[in-house]
């Protein structure tokens, strides 16, 4: 199937040292979406035009160039209002689409599983909702009708149908949002069950989580666990993908990768994400992955610690991983400062070295127990269960003997029924 053409316009403000990085990283988004970008289109202004964004001026040169190249669809590099979104439609007579609604639109193709499809959708309803003048040349009034979407009153605009239309839509997607999300609740309880620690990856997109977890995987995951999709490109992955490593010297933990940031992340979209971002709320340890080759990495990692936060998640342990430090020329990796990393995802001596960073994060001060719990005492191994490590449990004429790995807590809470400690 042919390519959509695509010409992209950008406005620059001034002051803004990203501006170029910016416009590439709108280059990059619209290729994800499977466009082709003829042209970019650059104003140099010091405010956006309130009723077109650009200039008249600008508007009638990037009129021109739909024209030269037979565009399919312009995409602004700015959030468009309403109004501005109306007159451009109405200028260059193609669609027209920002940089958020672009977003949206890669996030609804790659939705694999129905929470995200949920959540993408609930976002593109509520992004839209308020841009719905001028999507109808004509306002035509409406009849009677009955039902749920039966009109107001005659009179009542096509408009107002359809705003009300995508209110109750909103409605509806959050009550399936909602019992969707109770499955991800009771997996949730089960993983803690498990006792082991959930690694959350974050970072900017296209960093290389993706790829980290496919190493974590080749080297110590089990047969029946499942490669995540990797791919170099912005936003591969949109699910939270969690899977079990069980490293040489014994050590497992959970490991999840979760959605990429991007700077000027829609509103909507964070917010429609948050049960899936709320894995990283849940992690011990959170490993932040960052493209060394990246020219403006400070800002990438700005982004991520913002949102970060925003989740909630600003005190939980860090390690900070640069990556891709092959494709940077780097030698001496990988290598280690402290709680700073410099490793490539597609070298499995980085892995290993990643691997037992994480391991040294997470098990420091837990030691390998064998415990003897009296039948009576069932709630002891029960709690044992739900907070810690179990190696193995065996049942006994007397008891129940556990291996597990306790840290100081509550190896000397359960002292008592401690009979080796290795």
């Amino acid at each position: 199937m042919e390519k959509e053409k695509t010409l992209i316009v950008a406005l620059d403000l001034g002051g803004n040292r990203r501006f170029e990085a910016h416009v590439r990283e709108l280059t990059e988004l619209a290729k994800a979406c499977d466009l082709s970008v003829c042209e970019c289109i650059i104003q140099h202004a010091d405010r956006a035009n309130a009723a077109t964004y650009i200039g008249p001026g600008k508007a009638e040169e990037v009129l021109y160039a739909v024209r030269q190249y037979d565009a399919d669809l312009v995409i602004f590099d700015g959030e468009l209002s309403p109004m501005q979104l109306k007159n451009l439609k109405n200028i260059l007579d193609i669609p027209v689409m920002d940089r958020n609604t672009l977003i949206l639109e890669i996030f609804s193709r790659r939705a694999r599983t129905k929470e995200s499809k949920l959540q993408v959708e609930i976002a593109s309803l509520k992004y839209a909702l308020p841009r719905l003048v001028g999507l109808h040349d004509a306002l035509s009034r409406q009849g009677g009708a009955s039902g749920a979407m039966s009109n107001k009153g005659a009179g009542e605009k096509k408009l107002e149908l359809d705003r009300r239309h995508i209110e109750n839509r909103i409605a509806f997607l959050r009550k399936e949002l909602e019992n969707v999300a109770k499955t991800r609740v009771t997996q949730r309880s089960l993983r803690k069950k498990s006792g082991l620690p959930l690694v959350g990856l974050v970072g900017y997109t296209n960093a290389g989580k993706s790829s980290i977890m496919n190493g974590m995987l080749s080297l110590y995951g089990r047969r029946e666990e499942k490669m995540v999709f990797e791919k170099d490109m912005l936003f591969a992955t949109l699910e939270t993908g969690v899977r079990e490593i069980s490293t040489e010297k014994g050590k497992t933990f959970l490991l999840s990768d979760t959605v990429g940031f991007v700077d000027d992340l829609p509103h909507d979209l964070v917010q429609a994400f948050h049960s899936t971002l709320e894995e990283v709320c849940e992690s011990s340890l959170l490993i932040h992955v960052i493209d060394i080759t990246e020219e403006y990495l400070q800002e990438h990692m700005d982004v991520t610690t913002r949102t970060v936060k925003s989740l909630g998640a600003g005190n939980i342990p860090m390690l900070t991983v640069f990556n891709k430090t092959d494709l940077a020329g780097t030698t001496g990796y990988p290598k280690r400062t402290g709680d700073v990393l410099y490793i490539s995802a597609k070298q499995p001596e980085s892995i290993a070295f990643l691997a037992a960073a994480i391991c040294e994060k997470l098990f420091a001060g837990r030691k390998k127990c064998e415990l003897f719990i009296p039948y009576d005492k069932g709630s002891i191994l029960s709690a044992i269960t739900t907070s810690c490590e179990v190696l193995s449990t065996e049942y006994e004429a007397e008891g129940i003997r556990v291996v597990a790995y306790l840290d100081e807590k509550h190896a000397g809470r359960y002292l008592a029924y401690i009979q080796n400690i290795e």
